[in-house]
C-alpha cells in the first residue's frame, strides 16, 4: 500500500486584502491563495480530501499520520517559499514577478517558426527584437521536439546553436540553451550561455546531470513521458496532475542527489509533451499545485496545439490570443517564467496584469470601514 499527500491551492485571490489577510503568497510570486485542498492518495486513488485556509492549516496537518505529516509540512513550507533571483551572467532575474523567456529556434523544422531564424542575421535580429521588447532570457533551441520530428545529430545541433549563443552573448543577453545533450550544453556554456533547459529532465544523456552539477548552471527540468528519442511516447495517465507532480518531485530529488544546487532548479510541467487536450487543460488548471515542490516554475504553452484544438484549428502562427490566455492563466497561478514566441505582446499583457495586481493591494473594496 502506497500513500502520498498533496497540498493544492484551490481558491486564488488578487491579494491578501481580498481574504481579510487569510491568504498565502505562492512561491514568492504575485499570486495568492486562500483555500487549499490537502489530498491523500492510496495506490493511485484519492482516499481523503480536507479543505483548509492559511489560518486553519495547522489543525489539518496535525491530524495526519506521522508518515504523511512530514511530507505535508514540507509542501506547506514550499508553498510559502520566496525564491532567490537567478544569476545568469551579468543579468539578475528576479522571481517576484513573471519573467518572459523569448524563444529563438534555429531549426528548420520547429512546429511554429522552423526555418525562420536559421540564417545568422535573421536570428540576431530576432534576438535583439525580443530583448528590446523586454525578454529577460533568450532560450536557444537547435533541435525540434515536436511529435514526429526527425532525429537531430549532436554535431548538427552544435552547428545551429553555437553561432546563436555567440551573437546573443555579444548583446549581453541572459542565455538558456534548450538541449538534452551534454556535449551541446557544455559547448554552449563555454560559448557564453548560462542556463540549461532540458526537456528530458536530465534523463536523455547520462552525462548531463553531472555536467549541470559541476558547472553550477541553473537548469529547467521538464516533464515528458518518454526518456528516449521520442519524448511523447508513453503519454497515458491515470491522473495526469498527480503523476506529473510525482515525476517532477523525483526529477528534482535525483538532481539534488547528484549535486545540483536546489536553488538553481526550475520545474516545467511540459504542456503538450505526450499529453492530450484534456491532460493539458487539467495541468493548466492545477499549476498552483506545483509550488509545493519547492522550486520556481516555468510554463511553455505558447502556440501549442491545444490552442487550435479549442478554437478553429488555427495554424501555429495564428495562436497569439490563445497563447496570451494561457500566459495569463500561468501568471494568476504564480508561474515565475513564461517561455513564449511573442515576447512584445506577452510583456505588454504581463505589465497590465501586474498593474492590476499592484492596484489590488490597495483596492477600495477591501479598505476598512470608516469610523
Amino acid at each position: 500500500m502506497t500513500r502520498s499527500v498533496y497540498l493544492c491551492p484551490i481558491t486564488l485571490v488578487s491579494g491578501p486584502q481580498a481574504a481579510d489577510g487569510d491568504a498565502l503568497r505562492l512561491g514568492g510570486s504575485m499570486a495568492y491563495a486562500r483555500e487549499f485542498a490537502l489530498i491523500v492518495r492510496e495506490d493511485g486513488a484519492v482516499r481523503e480530501r480536507h479543505l483548509a485556509t492559511r489560518d486553519s492549516m495547522e489543525a489539518v496537518l496535525a491530524r495526519l499520520p506521522d508518515n504523511l505529516q512530514g511530507e505535508a509540512r514540507e509542501q506547506w513550507a514550499h508553498l510559502q517559499k520566496a525564491h532567490a533571483p537567478l544569476q545568469l551572467g551579468a543579468r539578475t532575474i528576479r522571481l517576484d514577478q513573471p519573467q518572459i523567456m523569448g524563444i529563438l529556434n534555429v531549426t528548420p523544422d520547429s512546429f511554429s517558426d522552423g526555418g525562420s531564424f536559421d540564417e545568422i542575421e535573421d536570428g540576431r535580429a530576432h534576438a535583439a527584437a525580443m530583448l528590446e521588447a523586454g525578454a529577460a532570457i533568450i532560450d536557444i533551441g537547435g533541435e525540434s521536439t515536436r511529435p514526429g520530428a526527425a532525429r537531430t545529430w549532436e554535431g548538427e545541433e552544435l552547428t545551429r546553436v553555437l553561432p546563436a549563443v555567440e551573437y546573443c552573448a555579444a548583446m549581453g543577453a541572459a542565455i538558456s540553451v534548450d538541449t538534452r545533450r551534454a556535449g551541446v550544453l557544455e559547448a554552449a556554456l563555454q560559448a557564453g550561455a548560462h542556463m540549461a533547459n532540458d526537456v528530458s529532465a536530465l534523463r536523455f544523456d547520462p552525462r548531463s546531470i553531472e555536467l549541470v552539477a559541476k558547472t553550477g548552471c541553473p537548469v529547467v527540468l521538464m516533464h515528458a513521458p518518454g526518456s528516449g528519442e521520442d519524448l511523447h511516447a508513453g503519454g497515458e495517465y491515470a491522473d495526469v496532475v498527480f503523476e506529473v507532480f510525482d515525476f517532477l518531485r523525483d526529477a528534482r530529488a535525483r538532481a539534488i542527489a547528484a549535486g545540483v544546487d536546489p536553488a538553481r532548479i526550475v520545474l516545467d510541467p511540459g504542456i503538450g509533451f505526450g499529453k492530450s487536450l484534456s491532460d493539458n487543460l487539467k495541468l493548466m488548471n492545477a499549476l498552483a499545485l506545483f509550488h509545493a515542490l519547492g522550486s520556481p516554475l516555468m510554463l511553455g504553452a505558447s502556440r501549442k496545439r491545444m490552442i487550435g484544438a479549442l478554437s478553429r484549428e488555427e495554424a501555429a502562427e495564428d495562436r497569439l490570443a490563445g497563447s496570451l490566455a494561457l500566459a495569463l492563466q500561468g501568471m494568476a497561478a504564480g508561474v515565475h517564467i513564461l517561455r513564449v514566441h511573442d515576447v512584445a505582446a506577452t510583456v505588454q499583457a504581463r505589465n497590465v496584469w501586474r498593474g492590476l495586481r499592484d492596484a489590488a493591494l490597495t483596492d477600495f473594496a477591501h479598505l476598512p470601514p470608516l469610523d
